[in-house]
């Protein structure tokens, strides 16, 4: 079996599912995808109540909002006046390109479609690849600073790779399915905040403590038995 595989077969079997991403609609997916950058959910969602509340997520709807109205109503996110021309920016490009309409979009093939993304200004690969991934269901795994902490204090992957070579060791190890790269990735997410933590994680009680690095480490200590988290 190969680790990749073993790491997710723990985590799910500790966490359960996650049931990612939130979002009524791909274009709210897409929205959220651009908000959440540098920012907590918690803030995002008091953004997207801000626009949902005044029946504004819609492409055609926001796009009609000038930057700095949209800046005010998505401050909660953080970097508001950022994100607003990140948004600006993203809305222009699925109007030209696909006609207002993520359907049409998810109509594209991923690669061609991620290569028009990553010309967005303010969408970088992860960006791009959540978008692809949670709004437009394609097969394509979401690297972020989870996923990177956890391959790498577990030794699998050094911390200093980059986004498309940590990306490419998913791709290569796991078959291309989005439910289980939608799953993985959410999971990634909750056992980095839970216990793989920047600062001071929890090594003792994480469901991965056996494997890779961590565990040569700590394989003097004894813990008590794995408990999942309801």
């Amino acid at each position: 079996m190969h680790e990749l595989v073993f790491i997710y077969e723990k985590l799910y079997r500790f966490f359960g599912p996650q049931n990612w991403w939130p979002g009524d609609t791909p274009f709210e997916v897409a929205v959220g995808a651009i908000l959440t950058q540098n920012t907590n959910w918690s803030n995002v969602e008091s953004a997207m109540l801000n626009l949902k509340n005044r029946n504004l997520l819609s492409p055609s709807t926001m796009h009609g909002l000038s930057a700095s109205k949209l800046a005010t109503l998505i401050k909660p996110a953080g970097y508001f006046n950022v994100k607003a021309r990140r948004l600006k920016s993203f809305l222009e490009f699925l109007i030209e390109a696909y006609g207002g309409s993520m359907e049409n979009m998810a109509r594209e093939g991923m690669l061609q479609c991620r290569e028009k993304l990553l010309r967005v200004n303010g969408i970088g690969p992860e960006t791009a690849d959540s978008i692809l991934l949670y709004a437009l269901q394609k097969p394509i795994f979401v690297i972020d600073a989870y996923t990177k902490r956890v391959l790498s204090r577990h030794e699998i992957m050094e911390q200093e790779k980059s986004y498309a070579e940590f990306q490419a060791l998913f791709h290569a190890s796991l078959p291309g399915d989005v439910n289980l790269f939608n799953e993985y990735h959410a999971l990634f997410v909750r056992v980095g905040k839970t216990f793989c933590k920047k600062k001071n994680p929890i090594c003792g009680s994480c469901p991965l403590r056996e494997i890779g690095g961590q565990a040569k480490r700590d394989e003097t200590t004894r813990y008590p038995e794995l408990t999942p988290v309801p």
